[in-house]
């Protein structure tokens, strides 16, 4: 295993990947030929905010399986890019949480007791002190928009000033919320109410400019706003109206649009503090970072657990936990339905009975794409939907929360081709084995674990002794025979049958030539479900 530290780390970040003996590690002073020439054969790579990480370089990384960005903003990687060529991205949102949430105190602090203007005034030797008094955090309100973890750490501190919080945040449970005193309300309610507005959100199409002329004028007269997140949350031309107004009491902001900053509406505005994007940047939060991203790389490339992947969905333990053998489940029966789909693939169909539709399914959906294009080179679980939609396959999915046939839940895949359609439907019995229930209309229930022979033949008697003798003959063990038949009034003719039987060892091809030539049997196949490494995520 190769990895790439393309940027500078801590020697406790370089200590995790060196604890790997048999892994060759090379540190961004041993790059000599360039970037591109270093990652030829590179499986991981590390980086922080300088390096950007484009389709270009992508390009000359053919074996690259993760890249870790020791920090939260991954503006400098092309995570598109990454998902088509099948690469995780991950980043480590939170190790500098308390970093962060220290340093908006910190400027609420300074823009209610106005300490920049204290500190310049006294080194400039004047003392005054009458035109520096302030006011107290106590008793005043505090709207954090966004509850991920800097957003509950900011709340958790503020709390010990006396201060009363409101936050908005659609993802995070009530139950969270009433754990941290913190009062949920609208987003509309929360820009009204507020003495103090945190901001902690990412930057989406729907956060990008939030803070704009309409919000700010919905807003108390004096409010005071603190930017630690991201600043294109903010239109800057608009605030700085509204501090030159008066409308807003003051603001301190920690990011930009631009960054360095070099021309700013702010520069001329005394009620107004500026960092340079430092939330981050202490000495405890930049190793944190570090040694996070180098435990997640290598927990991935080791075990295929995947933490904080901003190019797949987060799951919490308990998410993960339960998904884990529909995962397997969808990846095993898109592989067993490969085998039957004949001509190009149009569509796929995925439809979840149960609890699971309930679920986040991003990852079922791609391990049944990765199942059904197994065969295909390129195709894994990160990139499964890229990979179906620039092959334009149409990829839906339906969603009923009451399971049928039975089983708790149920995972039915339906493939279109140019010659039809065939579908497959499953389960997992006992916590952890993936069974079929259904294939093309006709019930058997089968495990989708191993060599599987599947006959479709006419239900008459003789066969499962003839199956028996010929497999027999070629020294092949049945580890288990599951046999279905058509019903009346089902899709399927009557007087269909299928066998789906599991063996031992391979299928000798002697053996299905026989089992071909008898009369009754319409159908051979062979679908061979190997084991897969399970990709994890975890919080």
């Amino acid at each position: 295993m190769k990895i790439v530290l393309a940027e500078k780390v801590s020697p406790a970040t370089l200590a995790v990947f060196q604890s790997e003996p048999d892994w060759k590690i090379v540190t961004h002073d041993q790059i000599k030929d360039g970037l591109p020439a270093e990652l030829a054969d590179a499986d991981g790579l590390v980086v922080r905010s300088a390096v950007q990480v484009d389709d270009a370089l992508l390009a000359s990384a053919p074996r690259l399986r993760v890249i870790g960005r020791a920090g939260v903003g991954v503006d400098n990687i092309d995570a598109d890019a990454a998902t088509r060529r099948g690469i995780v991205v991950m980043n480590t949102p939170g190790a500098n949480a308390i970093a962060v949430a220290e340093l908006t105190i910190g400027l609420m602090l300074a823009l209610a007791r106005q300490l920049p203007k204290a500190n310049a005034t006294m080194h400039a030797g004047k003392w005054e002190k009458k035109s520096l008094q302030g006011v107290e955090l106590r008793n005043k309100k505090l709207g954090i928009l966004g509850l991920g973890r800097i957003g509950l750490e900011v709340a958790r501190r503020a709390r010990s000033f006396g201060m009363e919080i409101i936050g908005h945040d659609p993802f995070v449970s009530a139950a969270v919320a009433r754990e941290n005193a913190i009062q949920l309300v609208s987003v509309e309610e929360l820009f009204r109410d507020a003495d103090y507005l945190s901001l902690h959100v990412g930057l989406t199409p729907q956060t990008s400019g939030i803070i704009n002329a309409k919000t700010l004028a919905t807003m108390k007269k004096g409010v005071r706003i603190v930017n630690c997140a991201r600043g294109e949350l903010i239109v800057e031309a608009d605030l700085a109206e509204a501090l030159k107004s008066g409308h807003v009491g003051g603001a301190a902001l920690d990011v930009f649009h631009k960054e360095p900053l070099k021309d700013s509406p702010f520069f001329n505005l005394e009620n107004v503090i500026l960092t340079p994007h430092i939330a981050g940047s202490t000495n405890e939060a930049q190793e944190a970072v570090g040694v996070q991203i180098a435990l997640q790389v290598r927990e991935y490339l080791k075990l295929g657990v995947v933490q904080n992947a901003v190019n797949l969905p987060s799951l919490s333990h308990e998410e993960y936990v339960e998904l884990a053998p529909y995962i397997t489940l969808a990846d095993r029966l898109g592989s067993f339905l490969s085998h039957f789909a004949e001509g190009n693939l149009e569509s796929l169909r995925i439809s979840y009975n149960g609890r699971i539709s309930e679920g986040k399914t991003d990852l079922i959906r791609n391990s049944a794409i990765e199942g059904l294009l197994g065969h295909s080179e390129g195709v894994n679980r990160i990139n499964a939907t890229a990979v179906a939609e620039e092959r334009g396959i149409r990829v839906s999915e339906e969603k009923k929360p009451t399971a049928s046939g039975g089983a708790g839940n149920v995972l039915k895949l339906t493939a279109h081709t140019q010659s039809g359609e065939v579908f497959a439907s499953g389960t997992v019995l006992h916590g952890t084995s993936a069974r079929l229930l259904n294939l093309n209309g006709i019930d058997v229930e089968a495990p989708l674990e191993g060599n599987l022979l599947v006959l479709r033949n006419q239900d008459v008697p003789g066969v499962i002794g003839r199956i028996g003798t010929i497999l027999g003959d070629f020294q092949t063990n049945i580890a288990n025979f599951a046999l279905g038949r058509a019903v009346r009034g089902s899709a399927v003719p009557e007087g269909t049958a299928l066998a789906v039987i599991q063996v031992d060892g391979d299928l000798d091809e002697t053996a299905l030539r026989a089992l071909r030539k008898v009369e009754a049997i319409a159908e051979v196949r062979v679908a061979a479900l190997g084991e897969k490494p399970l990709l994890a995520l975890a919080d």
